[in-house]
């Protein structure tokens, strides 16, 4: 019976031990918590065993301090403390200021921060206002702590216990522990595992599409954030360093300047079966529909994309790499550095990959490459410096910029189209539609109106693409749209909207998230001095294609010859391969799937 009393007291002694530290980080972890919970959110929906994980968390770290010996404990307390305080302070502070936590991005831009712009960052930022924010109940624990640490801890307050007490207090409580771990550990397990998957990628394509699954970690408290984040950063450096190393390597053998105004539009979670010019009953593209019976604008019928991941599909259209080349994305040249070497000026206009400290890991995998300095100055000659609400800032951002053009140019336009909270990508102004407009037996008012908003932003992304052939129309300009993936929105009986980031691929699934729209837009001018493209356009708009063949599309209308384009990839050329299998997220052949157009 000694020993069993012996060993349960024992699993007490880690708290015992450690008393004040285990109080104060176990409070400071709840208000880290629960603190950067979004007002119109409950934190037990977000993640329920927050509590429970927690105290794993904070009873290990005391197991830790017990092992050591007492003189080194304090010193290791006293930077667990620092550290935790620290994080806990610049967490908060972040989702205070910035809406956001310890992102990759955030910590990223930390990095490229010099000291005149952190005293400009601090004189704007540090306002007395934040002390009475979320951030106060951080700052409370931590005076309450200094407190306890210069009345208490200095003087002895031993606590002198009845023998009989003391024989069976420290076993129950150690009992007491033993079950809490119990529970707490099983309820928590999951998050631990799944977090320690999250961390074993070796490459940042891995680890964002592991975020996207249901059972993806969640990364509860601000040093998981920090890790992550420094992970993240680790391994995109990977990936920037061979691309870096690849500018002085990328070879252009000749051009022949056969376009002088290229333009390529990059939509967003484009459904192509809401688009009016694909056959969709409502009104939704009125201006291209229009376009296209002059015979101006070209639809293709029969394009998917690689992904139904935003940075997935960007590393793919960037690259020269197709799916099943050897290597990776980050081997190959990246298409704009190409047009740049043999002369084009190269704009790119994009009012999503900016870098900024509200950033979901998807977009600051997206455009991690885009913004380093090093690749930029490769690859663009003018970029945009703003991001807007509605994409018709980067119209104005165009006519400001469009004076930097030269004899041969090629412009990207980079839209947020009808990126999730569709309510937001269209200006009330401009609304159209309403859920009364939806006869949908079986779906809710809530879901009718999100049909409402998705349509709307999708006739508002056509009014954005009519108005950027509008600036080229009186020139001799082709122009290519095309979005980065397709987006579900209740299509047939589906209750769902967005995208599942399922791992099997359904024929469903492939017509709703990677069907997508592209049509090529030739200018009067362009048609006249180019009948022979022209006519490959309108002989090819029914071919399958597969978005990651792209750059050799582009490469063909501007007249560049290099190794690394292949003609067997380009849409319009008669060695155009139209029996390469259009792999889906390295998984599934589409063409194998009984896809309903």
């Amino acid at each position: 019976m000694k020993i069993v009393h012996h060993l349960l007291a024992s699993l007490f002694t880690p708290i015992r031990k450690n008393g004040a530290f285990f109080v104060f980080m176990y409070v400071l972890g709840l208000v880290c918590f629960y603190s950067v919970i979004p007002a119109n959110a409950k934190g037990l929906k977000i993640y329920g065993h927050a509590p429970a994980e927690l105290f794993v968390d904070v009873y290990l770290l005391c197991v830790l301090l017990t092992i050591l010996p007492e003189k080194i404990r304090k010193w290791v307390r006293r930077l667990f403390y620092f550290i935790a305080y620290t994080l806990a302070i610049i967490d908060v502070y972040c989702f205070v200021k910035f809406d956001c936590t310890i992102t990759p991005t955030m910590l990223l831009l930390v990095g490229e921060t010099d000291s005149r712009e952190a005293g400009e960052f601090f004189l704007t930022y540090l306002t007395p206002d934040i002390l009475w924010s979320r951030l106060t109940f951080v700052l409370l624990v931590l005076i309450v702590h200094i407190v306890y640490a210069v009345i208490y801890h200095r003087k002895s307050y031993p606590v002198k216990l009845h023998r009989a007490w003391k024989q069976w207090l420290w076993p129950l409580a150690g009992l007491t522990t033993l079950i809490l771990f119990i529970i707490s550990l099983n309820a928590c397990l999951p998050n631990k595992q799944a977090f320690i998957r999250l961390m074993s990628y070796d490459k940042i394509g891995d680890v964002e599409h592991e975020l996207t699954e249901k059972n993806r970690a969640f990364q509860y408290q601000p040093i998981y954030r920090l890790v992550f984040s420094v992970y993240a950063n680790h391994l995109t450096s990977k990936q920037l360093v061979k691309l870096v190393e690849g500018i002085d390597k990328v070879e252009v053998d000749s051009c022949r300047f056969v376009s002088k105004n290229i333009v390529l539009i990059i939509g967003e979670s484009y459904n192509r079966y809401h688009s009016q010019l694909y056959g969709y009953e409502k009104e939704t593209t009125p201006l291209q529909l229009a376009r296209a019976k002059k015979g101006e604008l070209i639809p293709f019928t029969d394009v998917v994309a690689p992904w139904n991941l935003t940075s997935f599909v960007f590393k793919h259209l960037f690259s020269m790499y197709s799916v099943g080349d050897k290597g990776e994305w980050c081997d190959y040249p990246l298409f704009p550095e190409l047009f740049r070497k043999a002369g084009y000026h190269v704009a790119f206009l994009t009012n999503q990959f900016l870098p900024k400290a509200k950033e979901e890991v998807y977009d600051f995998s997206g455009g991690f490459f885009l913004n380093n300095q090093e690749l930029s100055n490769a690859m663009f000659d003018t970029r945009n410096s703003q991001l807007y609400y509605f994409d018709e800032g980067l119209l104005k951002d165009y006519d400001t910029l469009k004076t930097e053009n030269k004899e041969h140019n090629l412009i990207i336009f980079h839209l947020k189209g009808q990126h999730t909270d569709y309510r937001t990508r269209c200006p009330k102004s401009k609304q159209f539609y309403k859920r009364e407009d939806y006869d949908r037996p079986g779906f809710s008012a809530r879901e009718r109106l999100v049909m409402a908003f998705y349509d709307n932003a999708t006739r508002y992304n056509d009014s954005i693409v009519n108005q950027i052939i509008t600036r080229f129309e009186d020139e001799e300009a082709v122009i290519i749209y095309v979005p980065d993936h397709g987006e579900e929105c209740y299509s047939g009986n589906v209750h769902f909207y967005g995208r599942m980031h399922s791992t099997e691929i359904t024929a469903r699934l492939a017509r709703e998230e990677f069907d997508i729209p592209m049509w090529i837009y030739c200018s009067h001018r362009y048609m006249v001095e180019h009948p022979e493209i022209y006519s490959a356009i309108i002989r090819s708009k029914d071919k399958p294609y597969m978005t990651d063949a792209l750059p050799h599309l582009l490469l063909y209308l501007a007249g560049i010859a290099a190794p690394s384009y292949r003609p067997e990839q380009n849409i319009l050329g008669p060695e155009y391969d139209e029996h390469r299998p259009r792999i889906l997220k390295n998984t599934t052949d589409y063409d194998k799937l009984k896809v309903k157009k």
